[in-house]
């Protein structure tokens, strides 16, 4: 499938709330076309390069589907939308449009099912839910309570204050338990350099 990627220094993951302000044409464009067509765009992370401007140099061969759930017109005159991270995928190949667009041909990955939460994710969740008490992480309506193993970790995964390394790291693992693993792993270790 073809998808207009949106490069970007930030890392999506799915079932999390990222909103962003549009000036570029090319990505007003996007916009457009995309609720015309009533499909998203992907986010990838921009590894050689810059948000504006030229197409980047480089960006992450992993990403996430950004799915626009509401727009509105900024106190600066900009527009506005809140996206929701959807499904994961891998860059088969890509061009930069003349309006230096990237459109990428994306595969789906395939995604292990979202499992009840275990006693062994308590110290987890309750991280999660002190999260969700922030007023950054409230206006985009995330944190408080995950509805299962795998909406647990994308949610810790993109709101804990990892390096952009290691939360592309975290989005290409297809395990959830290797996710939470090793969430838990810098948990310990952020902890230690912080005693």
């Amino acid at each position: 499938m073809k998808l207009p990627l949106f490069p970007l220094d930030t890392v999506l993951f799915p079932g999390c709330t990222l909103d962003l302000q549009i000036f570029e044409a090319r990505y007003l464009d996007m916009v457009s076309g995309c609720l015309k067509a009533g499909h998203g765009f992907g986010v990838v992370r921009i590894l050689e390069g810059s948000e504006v401007g030229e197409a980047p140099r480089a960006y992450s061969p992993v990403g996430c589907e950004a799915l626009i759930r509401d727009w509105q017109q900024q106190s600066n005159g900009l527009l506005g939308i809140r996206v929701e991270g959807g499904r994961r995928f891998d860059v088969i190949s890509a061009e930069v449009q003349r309006d230096q667009l990237v459109v990428a041909e994306v595969g789906w990955r395939e995604e292990a099912e979202d499992l009840p939460l275990g006693p062994e994710h308590a110290d987890l969740a309750v991280l999660l839910e002190a999260l969700g008490q922030h007023p950054l992480v409230r206006t985009i309506g995330m944190g408080g309570v995950a509805h299962g193993q795998r909406s647990l970790a994308h949610q810790l995964a993109y709101l804990l204050p990892f390096r952009p390394e290691q939360k592309l790291e975290l989005l290409q693992l297809d395990s959830t338990d290797a996710l939470l693993e090793r969430i838990q792993g810098w948990l310990e270790r952020l902890q230690h350099e912080d005693a």
